[in-house]
Formats: C-alpha cells, sequence, structure tokens
C-alpha cells in the first residue's frame, strides 16, 4: 500500500548490494516488511472461495477447486510477478516507489494540463484508498488468525472478537517506542512462517497431487466459462491472495529491486503456493467438512503454535501497514496535500521510523471499530478487495503515464502494457463491486472522504498563496523605497519564514509596518518541495544577497524528507551567509481565514480549509524553529 517501514530507513540512493551477506540481509528485511499482508492472505483468501458458510464460495469439487486454484496461481503470476516485479518496479523516482511517488514522477516530465491534474487528483483518491486498506489490513489479518482458538476449541470461540481488540489495542499502543524492536525480528519471524505454512500444505498435496493440474490456465478458463455470475463474483474472494502487492513498489527504497525479487522467488511463492495448493487437496479430502482451509492442514497438536505464530506474523504485517500509513502521511503533508502533523522520529539514527499520534489513534478507533461490527474475518473480506483493485488500477494508469511522457514510449507500445494490466485491474474490480452493499463501501467512504479533504487542502493552499502573493511588494521596490532605508536597523538577524520565493512576504511587510525596526541581517527563507524524494548536496540550498542586509535563501527538500530550518541556516555559511543561532528571531505570520470572500473556491471547502488550517500543527514545531526565538504576527485574510 503505501511507504511501507519497518526497521528499516528511508535510503536516498538505492544502491547495489556491496556482498552477498549484505543482499541476504536485505532479502531477510524483505520478508518482513514488503511481504507481510501478502503472506498472511493464506489465513482467509481460499476460506473465501470454497468454505461452505461464505456467501460467494462455491462447492469443493474437482472441477471448482481446480478452477479456483488456478485463478489463484495465475493472480499471483500476472499481478505479483509480471506487473509488479517486472514493470512497476522499474518506475522508482530516484530509487523510492509507491502511488505519490509515482505521480510526482509523472508531473516531472508529461505535459502542463496532465501535470496539474489527472495523475495527482488519481494518485490523491489511491492514497485515499490506502489509508482504508490500511485500517482493513490490520484488523481482518488479527482476526483471522485469532480464529484459530475456535478451531482448536469451540468454547473459546467467543473469545475470538475480544482477543483481537486486545491485541490490536496493544499494537497501537506501542507504536510511539517506535518499530526498531519489531523490525529486528520481522525478517526472521516471516522467514519461519513461510515455512510453516510450506510444510502445514506440502503433505495434503503428496496424498492429492491432483491439485498440480491448476497450474495449467485452461482451468481458469473453464471455471469462468461454465460457473457465470456466480464464478465471476468469485474474483472478489480471489483477489484476497493479491492484497499487500503494492508494498512491493512502496517499498523498493527501502531494499531496492533485487533483494524483493529474490526473496519472492526463493521463499515468498514457494511458501504460498505450498499453503494455497495443498488447502485446495483438503477440500478435495474432505469436503464441506472443512471448517477452516488453514487451520485445518496443522495437526491438533500444532494448532496452539501456529496460532502463536499466525497472530505475530499478522502484527508484523498490521505494522507494515500501520507504518506505512504514517509515511504516506508525511509525504502528503510535505507535497501540501494534507495539513501539517506532529511528526515524532523514533530513531535517532532511522530516518525512515516515525510515529504520527493523530493517525495513530484515528487508525486504531478503526480497527477496533471494524472488528466489533464486522465480528469476522469472512464479514470483513467482503470490505477488502475494493480498495485493493482499485489502487492496483490507478497504479497502472500512472505507470502508462510513466512510458508515454518520462521513458518517450510510443503510444501503441505504451498501451501494449497499459491495456491488459488495466483489465485485469477493473475486472477484479468489478467482481468487487457486487460487494460494496456488503462492507465495500468503506474503503470507498474512507477514499473519498481523504480524497475531499486533501483536494481541499491542496486548493485551499494555492487560493491562500494567491492571496498573499496579490499583496506581496517586489523586492527592489521595497529596498530602495526611502521609508524603508530610514527605518532603524537593531543588532542581530531576522529570519521570515514565506512560502514565495521572491516578493518581500506579508509577515515582514505586518512588521515594518508595526515595529518599524529592522534587524541588521534580514533573511527571507522559502522551503519548496520537489517531485523527487530527495534533494541533496548543492541542489539543497540556493542563497542570494539582495542588497541592504537582506539575503533571500530557498531550500529545496524531498517528499520524504523534513525541514530543519536551523541546519538549512547552518550550511549557508558556505555561501557568505552566517547566522548566529543565539541572535536569530524568527518571524511567522498567522493568518486567520475568513470565508468571507471572493475565491473560486466552494463555501464547504473554505470552511473545511479554514478548520484544518486552524487545527494545522505549529509551523515552529513543523520547521524545529526553537521555541523562545519566534515572534508570531496575526492577520485576517478573506477568501
Amino acid at each position: 500500500m503505501s511507504q511501507l517501514a519497518i526497521g528499516a530507513g528511508h535510503v536516498p540512493h538505492v544502491h547495489a548490494p556491496a556482498s552477498r551477506k549484505e543482499l541476504l540481509w536485505l532479502c531477510l528485511g524483505a520478508l518482513g516488511v514488503v511481504y507481510g499482508d501478502l503472506g498472511t492472505s493464506p489465513l482467509y483468501a481460499l476460506n473465501e472461495c470454497l468454505l461452505a458458510k461464505n456467501k460467494h464460495a462455491v462447492a469443493p469439487t474437482l472441477p471448482n477447486v481446480l478452477g479456483v486454484l488456478s485463478l489463484v496461481f495465475w493472480s499471483l503470476m500476472l499481478i505479483v510477478v509480471v506487473k509488479y516485479l517486472f514493470f512497476v518496479l522499474r518506475a522508482d523516482n530516484k530509487g523510492e516507489g509507491g502511488i505519490l511517488a509515482l505521480a510526482a514522477l509523472v508531473s516531472q516530465k508529461a505535459k502542463r494540463s496532465v501535470r496539474l491534474g489527472i495523475p495527482i487528483l488519481l494518485a490523491l483518491f489511491g492514497a485515499g484508498l490506502l489509508y482504508g486498506d490500511g485500517v482493513i489490513t490490520p484488523a481482518i489479518s488479527v482476526l483471522s488468525a485469532m480464529e484459530g482458538l475456535s478451531e482448536y476449541s469451540h468454547r473459546l470461540s467467543d473469545f475470538v472478537v475480544p482477543a483481537a481488540v486486545l491485541v490490536l489495542v496493544a499494537l497501537f499502543s506501542v507504536q510511539r517506542f517506535g518499530t526498531a524492536k519489531i523490525g529486528s525480528v520481522a525478517g526472521w519471524v516471516m522467514l519461519l512462517w513461510f515455512a510453516a505454512i510450506g510444510a502445514a500444505g506440502l503433505p495434503y498435496i503428496i496424498r492429492n497431487p491432483v491439485v498440480l493440474q491448476a497450474v495449467s490456465p485452461h482451468h481458469a478458463v473453464i471455471f469462468l466459462a461454465h460457473g457465470g455470475l456466480h464464478s465471476f463474483l468469485l474474483l472478489g474472494s480471489v483477489v484476497l491472495c493479491v492484497t499487500g502487492t503494492e508494498a512491493l513498489y512502496a517499498d523498493m527504497g527501502h531494499f531496492g529491486k533485487t533483494p524483493i525479487r529474490l526473496a519472492w522467488s526463493f521463499v515468498v511463492f514457494p511458501g504460498l503456493l505450498l499453503n494455497y495448493f495443498g488447502q485446495g487437496a483438503l477440500f478435495l479430502e474432505h469436503g464441506t467438512k472443512v471448517s477452516n482451509g488453514f487451520y485445518d492442514l496443522v495437526p491438533k497438536a500444532l494448532i496452539l503454535p501456529m496460532l502463536v505464530l499466525a497472530t505475530t506474523a499478522a502484527i508484523i504485517a498490521s505494522q507494515a501497514l500501520i507504518s506505512g500509513a504514517f509515511s504516506l502521511t508525511s509525504q502528503a503533508v510535505q507535497l501540501g496535500y494534507m495539513p501539517r502533523v506532529k511528526v515524532v522520529h523514533t530513531s535517532s539514527k532511522i530516518e525512515g521510523q516515525i510515529y504520527i499520534p493523530e493517525v495513530n489513534h484515528l487508525l486504531m478507533a478503526s480497527c477496533v471499530g471494524l472488528v466489533l461490527v464486522f465480528q469476522s474475518s469472512s464479514n470483513l473480506a467482503a470490505a477488502y478487495g475494493i480498495a485493493v483493485t482499485g489502487t492496483m488500477a490507478i497504479t497502472s494508469f500512472l505507470y502508462f503515464l510513466v512510458c508515454r511522457y518520462n521513458w518517450s514510449y510510443s503510444l501503441a507500445k505504451a498501451l501494449a502494457i497499459f491495456i491488459p494490466f488495466v483489465a485485469i485491474d477493473l475486472t477484479f474490480f468489478s467482481a468487487n463491486a457486487a460487494k460494496i452493499a456488503a462492507g465495500g463501501w468503506f474503503p470507498l467512504a474512507v477514499g473519498a472522504a481523504l480524497f475531499g479533504l486533501m483536494t481541499t487542502w491542496w486548493r485551499g493552499r494555492r487560493e491562500l498563496a494567491t492571496t498573499i502573493a496579490a499583496g506581496a511588494l517586489d523586492d527592489q521596490l521595497f529596498l530602495e523605497d526611502p521609508g524603508t532605508q530610514a527605518l532603524p536597523r537593531v543588532p542581530g538577524t531576522a529570519v521570515f519564514m514565506s512560502s514565495a520565493t521572491n516578493g518581500m512576504p506579508n509577515v515582514l511587510l505586518h512588521h515594518v509596518k508595526h515595529n518599524k525596526v529592522l534587524h541588521k541581517q534580514v533573511v527571507l527563507l522559502s522551503v519548496v518541495t520537489q517531485n523527487v524524494p530527495f534533494v541533496v548536496g548543492n541542489l539543497q540550498l540556493t542563497v542570494r544577497e539582495l542588497g541592504h542586509g537582506f539575503w533571500r535563501v530557498v531550500a529545496a527538500v524531498g517528499f520524504m524528507q523534513q525541514a530543519d530550518v536551523p541546519r538549512i541556516l547552518a550550511r549557508c555559511g558556505k555561501q557568505a551567509l552566517i547566522v548566529s543561532p543565539a541572535d536569530t528571531t524568527y518571524y511567522l505570520g498567522r493568518e486567520t481565514l475568513l470565508t468571507t470572500g471572493k475565491a473560486p473556491i466552494a463555501r464547504w471547502r473554505k470552511t473545511l480549509f479554514s478548520f484544518l488550517a486552524r487545527n494545522a500543527r505549529a509551523p515552529t514545531a513543523f520547521f524545529n524553529l526553537p521555541p523562545n526565538r519566534v515572534v508570531e504576527l496575526g492577520a485576517q485574510i478573506e477568501l
């Protein structure tokens, strides 16, 4: 889904592993971070297709089992292997992946009409769907793992939901301490998980090798052709086997393409296939007597150890989505699509480990609410596929735009790649559309709500910047004004934060109007977020002397970086601008927004933007300014 990070920092430039040992460690890390969600899909995916109690399931006859297994196998091959591992991983934005990074990549080269519209809007809606996915994944993963209690003893059935809630609350409660400890063991746990689920399925495959025939795609074709509408709707359950595939792309910056591909080829894919085919053989052997396709593979004496391992794997899968929501939020804030939030760095060594309290609390409340409302993984599965398939379709279109504008593919060549991918995505999405009333509305509602929030914040900031720019004063006009030159100058440095890179900011004009004094050295500082994940070296900073003690500094940051203003100013010393931290005052503008203006934006958006602006995190903390050296000047602005 998302930008995911467990125990792995954001790496500005992906490099080839220096040694075989480093490559193996990166592969192990990819197991714990990238494949947690995909790896826990066997807990519920095949149950939704073949378990009699489920609405869209089919009877576990030989043709049906072979058809379902063939659909699962070819879904993994076409979506995971061909689309993501072979094609999509090639579209990296300076080593980083994910839906916002992909949209930013398109925006660098696309035509103006495309750059300002389609990719951004699609990426924002896709990001909203990923938040919905981030809520559902912890709920369904933990709940499906805890359902092993009822398989161990029917008397424990009433404890499944309370136990799932307890695990989720504990999981979200420890987020503020960081994920380094979880991340350090996640790879080893997932390695054990894939070995265990593969070993659980192997004996049943040996007893019923007929299931291996499902590798042939003709079984999938026959199943869909003969089953009619019911078989088509079953695709809404089959797609559960590829949930978490977006993580392959989102975590490219943490591990690189090669470790992700190797971990899939040698550990993940074999483990998944052995388990899925083993479950298919189990259904052939026991038919409707199967109560849970995953746990029934395991001997009674090993159910509790498998339950513990499944719960641990579910926590790892959930952790990846939670960390992904934190990272996605941070990127959205940096790119200007969300208001500032509190970002806590939980590691002094690893930049990628962050904690956002507001997001954590909302996710916890939503996950617990889903478990209490839906009660079982089967009920919750109805809400799952919409978010996954919707995001995949958006990724396919953005990849098409990269092919056309960034790589200069011909239209025919780009369409030859795009059409098969989007056809698969939309087929799965259409099959899931039938589940909207049963719970599929939830991720759509989350996506729509966040899309409305992000577009409102984006549009509001543009209108606000336009309004502020209209009242700005030209640099030279201000500096050469006799009134400015006659102002008293006091010792020290004044830093005025400005969103614009030219013209005198309003906060400076207000300061001069009311205080009628200037510092001997005045710095006009603008922080500009670029459409790349990282900006390093000399490209980061532009320092220009305007005369009369005035300097303009433009600091460029990537959408995966946090702006640290004191550190930026310290770097200016190499370009002749010397700023003493002990003798510096920071001036910020605090605007009170009035919705009575004539800005071409809907009234409800003005109201929402005003609310978000009032509740956004203070720029003092966001830019890491020393609080005792900050002066805020208020102004009323009509939108």
